[in-house]
């Protein structure tokens, strides 16, 4: 199977005081780019988070949002810093004194300066604490890849049908091109009866004119790489797995046998498949940038 790289995931993990909440989204990118939002106190837990995300993705630019609640009445424990207290207070008076102004200082005035009142965590278990978050982590990261393999399986769906339109074009292409070299032989030889009347057709000239335009539009050896091609790609999507890059450089081989073939191309019906051809290779290569 293959995934898109375009993927949601959410999981809650609730177990005793604590709560755990992970979200996911991802777009496309060409490497695989993590980004962590969470609570200060988890980001020691940062680099275990990032191998745990790695089994389950390998390409994509991904967002992850932890959020964190701890209900236990113990959680933390208020703490007064009376030596930076006194600090404030001394200089604050020492500036009344200095400019003559009234010494209004208060209570709650002083308690709230920087770390004189300070909320301090209780010692936290990090075994157990790594357990409830890896839990939510794998939780939202399975939801994650399966909405990647839906998305996938309708991207599958789509080449598929555009890689059946692109042989369509290249059958006709192999069936359109020996008439040009008759055809064209057919129009010489008019033209030459029609220059030279009665005389007598030098059967070795026409067939030399004839030979060098059926090399300019020969398009086999091309037609023949298009079709490897696009049946390698097709058995790369059934084979699935981590392939985007893969299509991506065999959508650029596609497309440059295209543009040899409408290089070549010497005919109205030619030309407008090979356009055509090229088109739906376009059309390809977008979507491969969707796939992990």
């Amino acid at each position: 199977m293959i995934k898109s790289m375009t993927g949601f995931g959410r999981c809650e993990v609730a177990e005793g005081n604590r709560k755990f909440t992970v979200e996911m989204k991802s777009v496309n990118h060409r490497y695989l780019d993590i980004n962590i939002k969470m609570p200060k106190k988890l980001n020691f837990f940062e680099s275990a988070i990032r191998t745990e995300l790695k089994n389950y993705i390998s390409r994509g630019k991904v967002d992850v949002f932890i959020s964190y609640e701890d209900f236990s009445e113990e959680s933390g424990s208020l703490k007064y810093n009376s030596a930076l207290a006194a600090e404030y207070l001394k200089y604050l008076r020492q500036m009344a004194s200095d400019f003559g102004l009234d010494d209004d200082i208060r209570v709650s005035t002083l308690s709230r300066y920087p770390e004189v009142l300070v909320m301090e965590e209780q010692n936290i278990d990090e075994e157990e604490l790594w357990k409830d978050l890896q839990k939510a982590i794998r939780g939202a990261a399975e939801g994650f890849v399966q909405t990647r393999i839906v998305e996938g399986e309708h991207l599958l769906s789509d080449l598929t049908e555009k890689l059946d339109g692109m042989l369509e074009h290249v059958d006709f292409i192999t069936e359109r091109s020996p008439k040009l070299v008759k055809e064209y032989r057919e129009k010489l030889e008019q033209k030459v009866k029609e220059l030279l009347g009665d005389a007598q057709v030098d059967e070795n000239r026409l067939l030399t004119e004839v030979t060098i335009f059926a090399d300019k539009v020969c398009v086999d050896e091309e037609l023949v790489r298009l079709r490897s091609h696009i049946e390698t790609m097709k058995n790369t999507l059934l084979a699935g797995g981590s392939i985007g890059r893969k299509l991506d450089f065999i959508a650029q081989e596609m497309n440059r046998e295209a543009n040899t073939t409408l290089s070549k191309a010497n005919d109205l019906e030619i030309s407008s498949r090979a356009i055509e051809l090229k088109n739906e290779i376009e059309k390809v290569r977008e979507q491969i940038q969707n796939i992990e």
